[in-house]
Protein backbone atom coordinates (compact mmCIF):
# COMPACT_ATOMS: atom_id res chain seq x y z
CA UNK A 1 0.00 0.00 0.00
CA UNK A 2 1.63 3.53 -1.22
CA UNK A 3 0.30 6.33 0.89
CA UNK A 4 0.03 9.34 -1.62
CA UNK A 5 -0.66 12.97 0.12
CA UNK A 6 -2.55 15.49 -2.24
CA UNK A 7 -2.22 19.34 -3.19
CA UNK A 8 -4.80 20.71 -4.57
CA UNK A 9 -3.90 24.02 -6.33
CA UNK A 10 -6.55 27.39 -6.46
CA UNK A 11 -4.38 30.48 -7.02
CA UNK A 12 -1.32 29.16 -5.78
CA UNK A 13 -2.37 28.36 -2.79
CA UNK A 14 -3.06 24.63 -1.39
CA UNK A 15 -6.89 24.31 -0.64
CA UNK A 16 -9.58 21.10 -0.19
CA UNK A 17 -13.27 21.00 -1.26
CA UNK A 18 -16.16 19.61 -0.44
CA UNK A 19 -17.44 17.14 -3.36
CA UNK A 20 -15.69 18.90 -5.94
CA UNK A 21 -17.71 22.20 -5.30
CA UNK A 22 -15.33 25.14 -5.80
CA UNK A 23 -17.94 27.58 -3.58
CA UNK A 24 -16.78 24.61 -0.47
CA UNK A 25 -12.76 25.42 -0.76
CA UNK A 26 -11.05 25.55 2.47
CA UNK A 27 -7.55 27.22 1.72
CA UNK A 28 -4.66 25.28 4.61
CA UNK A 29 -1.42 26.62 3.20
CA UNK A 30 -0.57 29.42 1.54
CA UNK A 31 3.26 27.79 0.29
CA UNK A 32 2.59 24.51 -1.18
CA UNK A 33 6.41 23.76 -0.95
CA UNK A 34 5.79 23.93 2.65
CA UNK A 35 3.57 21.33 2.97
CA UNK A 36 5.52 19.22 0.20
CA UNK A 37 8.39 19.59 2.84
CA UNK A 38 6.35 18.23 5.28
CA UNK A 39 5.17 15.04 3.93
CA UNK A 40 8.59 14.27 2.86
CA UNK A 41 10.09 15.13 6.64
CA UNK A 42 7.47 12.60 7.76
CA UNK A 43 9.15 10.04 5.08
CA UNK A 44 6.26 9.86 2.48
CA UNK A 45 7.74 9.25 -1.19
CA UNK A 46 5.07 10.37 -3.28
CA UNK A 47 2.60 13.39 -4.28
CA UNK A 48 -0.68 14.15 -6.16
CA UNK A 49 -0.66 17.55 -6.87
CA UNK A 50 -3.38 18.55 -8.51
CA UNK A 51 -3.77 22.16 -10.64
CA UNK A 52 -7.73 22.71 -10.07
CA UNK A 53 -7.48 25.99 -11.80
CA UNK A 54 -6.06 24.52 -14.81
CA UNK A 55 -8.79 21.45 -14.86
CA UNK A 56 -11.83 23.95 -14.45
CA UNK A 57 -10.18 26.22 -17.53
CA UNK A 58 -8.83 23.89 -19.61
CA UNK A 59 -4.96 24.75 -19.15
CA UNK A 60 -2.18 23.77 -16.99
CA UNK A 61 -1.93 27.10 -14.64
CA UNK A 62 0.53 25.78 -12.07
CA UNK A 63 3.55 24.20 -13.60
CA UNK A 64 5.61 26.95 -11.28
CA UNK A 65 4.35 25.02 -8.63
CA UNK A 66 5.38 21.71 -9.63
CA UNK A 67 8.34 23.34 -10.40
CA UNK A 68 9.17 24.79 -7.24
CA UNK A 69 8.20 21.13 -5.46
CA UNK A 70 10.04 19.21 -7.63
CA UNK A 71 13.63 21.13 -7.50
CA UNK A 72 13.32 21.10 -3.83
CA UNK A 73 12.00 18.11 -2.68
CA UNK A 74 12.76 14.13 -3.47
CA UNK A 75 9.03 13.45 -3.64
CA UNK A 76 8.03 11.60 -6.68
CA UNK A 77 5.08 13.73 -7.72
CA UNK A 78 2.16 12.94 -9.89
CA UNK A 79 0.60 16.56 -11.33
CA UNK A 80 -2.45 16.92 -13.40
CA UNK A 81 -5.21 19.61 -14.30
CA UNK A 82 -5.35 20.66 -17.77
CA UNK A 83 -3.49 18.83 -19.54
CA UNK A 84 -4.89 18.79 -23.22
CA UNK A 85 -2.07 18.98 -25.88
CA UNK A 86 1.32 16.60 -26.33
CA UNK A 87 3.33 19.98 -25.29
CA UNK A 88 1.68 19.76 -21.91
CA UNK A 89 2.86 16.33 -21.71
CA UNK A 90 6.62 17.33 -22.35
CA UNK A 91 6.08 20.56 -20.16
CA UNK A 92 4.97 18.10 -17.17
CA UNK A 93 7.65 15.75 -17.01
CA UNK A 94 10.31 18.21 -17.82
CA UNK A 95 8.91 20.59 -14.80
CA UNK A 96 10.26 17.64 -12.60
CA UNK A 97 6.82 15.43 -12.57
CA UNK A 98 7.65 11.05 -12.82
CA UNK A 99 3.67 10.65 -14.14
CA UNK A 100 1.22 12.95 -15.95
CA UNK A 101 -2.07 12.84 -14.32
CA UNK A 102 -4.91 12.32 -17.28
CA UNK A 103 -8.65 13.07 -15.96
CA UNK A 104 -11.49 14.27 -18.11
CA UNK A 105 -9.50 13.65 -21.75
CA UNK A 106 -9.25 10.12 -21.38
CA UNK A 107 -13.27 10.47 -21.92
CA UNK A 108 -13.36 12.77 -23.82
CA UNK A 109 -10.35 11.69 -26.55
CA UNK A 110 -9.25 8.36 -25.91
CA UNK A 111 -7.65 8.56 -29.17
CA UNK A 112 -5.15 11.09 -28.23
CA UNK A 113 -4.49 8.90 -25.01
CA UNK A 114 -3.38 6.33 -26.72
CA UNK A 115 -0.91 8.10 -29.01
CA UNK A 116 0.64 9.77 -25.93
CA UNK A 117 0.65 6.28 -24.22
CA UNK A 118 2.13 5.10 -27.79
CA UNK A 119 4.75 8.24 -27.93
CA UNK A 120 6.05 8.07 -23.21
CA UNK A 121 4.93 4.43 -22.52
CA UNK A 122 1.85 3.54 -20.31
CA UNK A 123 4.46 4.22 -16.89
CA UNK A 124 4.37 7.57 -17.34
CA UNK A 125 0.55 8.16 -17.00
CA UNK A 126 -1.66 7.88 -14.28
CA UNK A 127 -5.29 8.13 -15.10
CA UNK A 128 -7.97 8.68 -12.83
CA UNK A 129 -11.43 7.70 -12.90
CA UNK A 130 -14.21 10.23 -11.03
CA UNK A 131 -17.31 8.73 -10.66
CA UNK A 132 -20.93 9.44 -9.39
CA UNK A 133 -23.36 6.58 -9.05
CA UNK A 134 -20.94 5.01 -10.99
CA UNK A 135 -20.98 7.35 -13.81
CA UNK A 136 -18.08 8.87 -15.28
CA UNK A 137 -17.77 12.88 -14.45
CA UNK A 138 -15.40 15.18 -16.01
CA UNK A 139 -14.61 19.50 -16.46
CA UNK A 140 -13.40 19.46 -12.75
CA UNK A 141 -16.34 16.96 -11.71
CA UNK A 142 -18.75 19.40 -13.58
CA UNK A 143 -19.80 17.39 -16.39
CA UNK A 144 -21.71 13.86 -16.37
CA UNK A 145 -20.46 11.62 -19.36
CA UNK A 146 -23.24 8.99 -19.04
CA UNK A 147 -20.19 6.29 -19.17
CA UNK A 148 -20.32 3.47 -16.67
CA UNK A 149 -16.83 3.63 -14.49
CA UNK A 150 -16.21 -0.52 -15.35
CA UNK A 151 -16.77 0.56 -18.93
CA UNK A 152 -14.26 3.61 -18.69
CA UNK A 153 -11.62 1.26 -16.73
CA UNK A 154 -12.07 -1.80 -19.23
CA UNK A 155 -11.39 0.69 -21.84
CA UNK A 156 -8.04 1.93 -20.32
CA UNK A 157 -6.51 -1.76 -19.63
CA UNK A 158 -6.85 -2.28 -23.57
CA UNK A 159 -4.79 0.79 -23.99
CA UNK A 160 -2.26 -0.55 -21.63
CA UNK A 161 -2.86 1.28 -18.62
CA UNK A 162 -2.55 -0.75 -15.69
CA UNK A 163 -2.57 1.81 -12.79
CA UNK A 164 -5.56 4.16 -11.73
CA UNK A 165 -6.42 6.26 -9.22
CA UNK A 166 -10.41 6.35 -8.43
CA UNK A 167 -12.31 8.84 -6.49
CA UNK A 168 -16.10 9.09 -5.30
CA UNK A 169 -16.53 12.04 -5.76
CA UNK A 170 -19.36 11.72 -2.95
CA UNK A 171 -16.93 11.41 -0.58
CA UNK A 172 -14.62 13.31 -1.59
CA UNK A 173 -13.49 15.53 1.11
CA UNK A 174 -16.79 14.83 3.73
CA UNK A 175 -14.29 12.72 5.66
CA UNK A 176 -16.43 9.43 6.42
CA UNK A 177 -14.61 6.50 4.83
CA UNK A 178 -13.91 5.30 1.30
CA UNK A 179 -15.78 3.77 -0.82
CA UNK A 180 -14.51 0.32 0.25
CA UNK A 181 -17.71 -1.65 -1.87
CA UNK A 182 -17.27 0.30 -4.71
CA UNK A 183 -13.22 -0.31 -4.69
CA UNK A 184 -14.31 -4.15 -4.51
CA UNK A 185 -16.63 -4.24 -6.94
CA UNK A 186 -13.91 -2.40 -9.51
CA UNK A 187 -11.39 -4.92 -8.18
CA UNK A 188 -13.46 -7.91 -8.99
CA UNK A 189 -15.11 -6.44 -12.70
CA UNK A 190 -11.38 -5.29 -13.78
CA UNK A 191 -8.73 -7.60 -13.44
CA UNK A 192 -4.82 -6.77 -13.38
CA UNK A 193 -5.09 -3.27 -12.55
CA UNK A 194 -3.16 -1.27 -9.63
CA UNK A 195 -6.07 0.65 -7.94
CA UNK A 196 -5.07 3.66 -5.86
CA UNK A 197 -8.50 4.84 -3.90
CA UNK A 198 -9.22 8.26 -3.29
CA UNK A 199 -11.72 10.09 -1.15
CA UNK A 200 -13.04 9.42 2.22
CA UNK A 201 -10.23 8.31 3.32
CA UNK A 202 -10.31 9.43 7.31
CA UNK A 203 -8.43 7.17 9.55
CA UNK A 204 -5.28 4.69 9.22
CA UNK A 205 -8.11 1.80 9.81
CA UNK A 206 -9.36 3.06 6.79
CA UNK A 207 -6.00 2.59 4.70
CA UNK A 208 -5.71 -0.52 6.14
CA UNK A 209 -9.07 -1.64 5.45
CA UNK A 210 -7.89 -0.42 1.70
CA UNK A 211 -5.33 -2.50 1.74
CA UNK A 212 -7.28 -5.84 2.37
CA UNK A 213 -9.11 -5.74 -0.30
CA UNK A 214 -6.04 -5.32 -2.84
CA UNK A 215 -6.19 -1.37 -3.23
CA UNK A 216 -2.27 -0.71 -4.19
CA UNK A 217 -2.69 2.96 -2.68
CA UNK A 218 -4.06 5.43 -1.16
CA UNK A 219 -4.37 9.34 -1.59
CA UNK A 220 -5.12 10.92 1.13
CA UNK A 221 -5.93 14.90 1.49
CA UNK A 222 -8.43 16.29 3.90
CA UNK A 223 -7.33 13.77 6.80
CA UNK A 224 -4.15 15.10 6.64
CA UNK A 225 -5.23 18.78 7.03
CA UNK A 226 -7.83 18.46 9.58
CA UNK A 227 -5.73 16.29 11.64
CA UNK A 228 -7.84 12.91 11.49
CA UNK A 229 -4.49 11.22 10.44
CA UNK A 230 -1.25 12.41 11.65
CA UNK A 231 1.78 12.44 10.39
CA UNK A 232 3.64 10.99 12.90
CA UNK A 233 1.04 8.00 13.25
CA UNK A 234 1.69 7.45 9.08
CA UNK A 235 5.12 7.66 9.98
CA UNK A 236 5.23 4.22 12.05
CA UNK A 237 2.43 2.73 9.70
CA UNK A 238 4.40 3.66 6.72
CA UNK A 239 7.40 1.46 7.47
CA UNK A 240 5.59 -1.66 6.08
CA UNK A 241 2.95 0.55 3.73
CA UNK A 242 5.29 2.14 1.87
Amino acid sequence: MEIIPAIDLIDGKCVRLAKGDFAQQKVYNQNPLEVAKEFEAAGIKRLHLVDLDGAKAGKIQHINVLETIARNTTLQIDFGGGVKQIEDVYSVLNAGACFVTIGSLAVKNPSLLQEWVNAFGATKFLIGADSLNYTIKTNAWINDSGINIFTFISSLQAMGLSTIFCTDIEKDGMQNGPSLQLYKEILQTNNGINLIASGGVTTVNDIEALAQIGCTGAIIGKAFYEGSILLTDLKKYSKHAL
